[in-house]
């Protein structure tokens, strides 16, 4: 189905969701959707028409069983339909109409099948079974119908604030819930830490990608990356200490550009020291992710990204995400101080949540698979909408205007500021 896609509702979708017209058909689907690991309560009365009206205002899932018996004219009650369905949506039909050419016709609309009613639980299985392959196929690139690719670079204003954890949780909320291709770019060759959270071994795809920039391309990005998912694909490395990374970023940038045309989605978690070494790599980046804490020494250095970022990177839209905020007020600095120094708005803030952390650590999951639903993922949640909306918003309005990152001043001056709205510290 090919509607416009709407970001907004993209965490709500399910993956399976049926539409009947009667009794006798819901009590084949039931039983049918358990065994494929669904909700039995996702089977609907009301046939077509229910399933316009209900999709109007709700995400489409993933499989959508839909019942046209009651339906007139099921042709243009299928291109109703399609107004509705986000993209990605694999839709099987039933009916009682024995017509090839109807069928035919219905394939053309968009629908992957056709069932015969009365149904069996044999013919659902392998409708269902087929339509869950089509969903985990390699998707083959359309240009026509390409959604814009989204590129974002997540940086920690300093170590420890969690920027690889927002990272890893953010690329895996665009794959799962996004339903887009997504690679996970991790460029701390010695430490990084995007593999380890997703339960992978690393893999030697990024060491070979910098010793061997020439061998970079289509083939060398599907060897060398690892999938976590059908839809999230990871590349990094855990480089020996006692070797220095000897590039001169081009290899960094080269795989920039092939995941570009290899995914939907492309999230970099881009040490800070990167910005100061390869300049370049933020060229083309849509949007800069700056993962801060509510410290001194956190808004001194988002100051200076943010002003580098300004300078060195006009054309890319940057938030800015407050990580680990204690409840309570337990904060160094105020929210309404910290953004004071750093002249805008805090886009996203995470609340602290240890037990979470450890949780996802333990699993070997991103937190926001881990802590599906819970306060402390949501504003994951919404960044990667955001992040979507982005890139959707850029190819309408062919590239829009970026927001500014600050008012200009002196940097010096900007922290010399927030120091003075620091509590003092009893001397010991």
């Amino acid at each position: 189905m090919n509607a416009p896609f709407n970001p907004g509702r993209i965490g709500l979708r399910d993956p399976f969701v049926a539409f009947v017209c009667d009794e006798t058909t819901a009590e084949v689907v039931r039983p049918v959707a358990v065994e494929m690991g669904w909700s039995p309560e996702k089977v609907n009365k009301g046939g077509l028409r229910n399933a316009v009206q209900s999709l109007s205002v709700s995400a489409s899932p993933q499989i959508l069983f839909v019942d046209l018996s009651e339906s007139g004219d099921p042709l243009n009650d299928i291109n109703a339909l399609a107004e509705v369905c986000e993209p990605g949506t694999v839709v099987i039909a039933a009916g009682q109409v024995n017509d090839v050419r109807l069928y035919r016709d219905l394939v053309v609309s968009g629908i992957q099948d056709y069932l015969l009613k009365p149904l069996s639980p044999d013919m659902l299985r392998e409708a269902f079974t087929h339509a869950q392959a089509v969903l985990n196929a390699p998707k083959q690139a359309d240009p026509g119908a390409e959604r814009p690719h989204c590129s974002t670079a997540v940086i920690g204003a300093r170590g420890g604030v969690g920027a690889s954890t927002i990272a890893t949780s953010v690329a895996w909320v665009l794959s799962e819930k996004g339903a887009r291709s997504t690679a996970l770019l991790d460029l701390d060759v010695h430490f990084g830490t995007a593999a380890l959270a997703l339960d992978l071994e690393p893999g030697r795809g990024l060491t070979d990608a910098i010793e061997n920039p020439s061998r970079i391309d289509g083939l060398f990005i599907e060897r060398a990356m690892v999938k976590s998912s059908e839809m999230l694909s990871v590349l990094s490395a855990e480089a020996p200490i006692n070797s220095p990374v000897l590039t001169d970023g081009a290899a960094f940038y080269q795989l920039q550009e092939e995941m570009r045309s290899a995914f939907e989605c492309t999230i970099v978690d881009l040490p800070r020291n990167m910005l100061v070494l390869h300049p370049h790599l933020i060229t083309d980046v849509q949007v800069a992710v700056v993962v801060t804490e509510l410290t001194l020494a956190a808004a001194r250095d988002s100051i200076r990204i943010l002003s580098w970022l300004k300078s060195n990177a006009p054309q890319t839209q940057v938030f800015v995400v407050a990580n680990k905020v204690h409840a309570g007020g337990q904060l160094e600095i105020s929210r309404k101080d910290f953004e004071g120094s750093i002249e805008r708005k805090i886009d996203f803030v995470i609340p602290f949540d240890q037990k979470l952390g450890a949780q996802a650590a333990k699993l070997g999951k991103p937190m926001a698979e881990a802590g599906k639903g819970s306060k402390t993922v949501q504003p994951m949640v919404d960044l990667a909408v955001r992040l979507m909306g982005v890139s959707d918003a850029a190819e309408a309005d062919g590239g829009g205007k970026k927001k500014p990152v600050g008012r200009g001043g002196s940097l010096m001056g900007k922290f010399a500021d927030l120091k003075s709205m620091m509590p003092k510290r009893a001397k010991k």
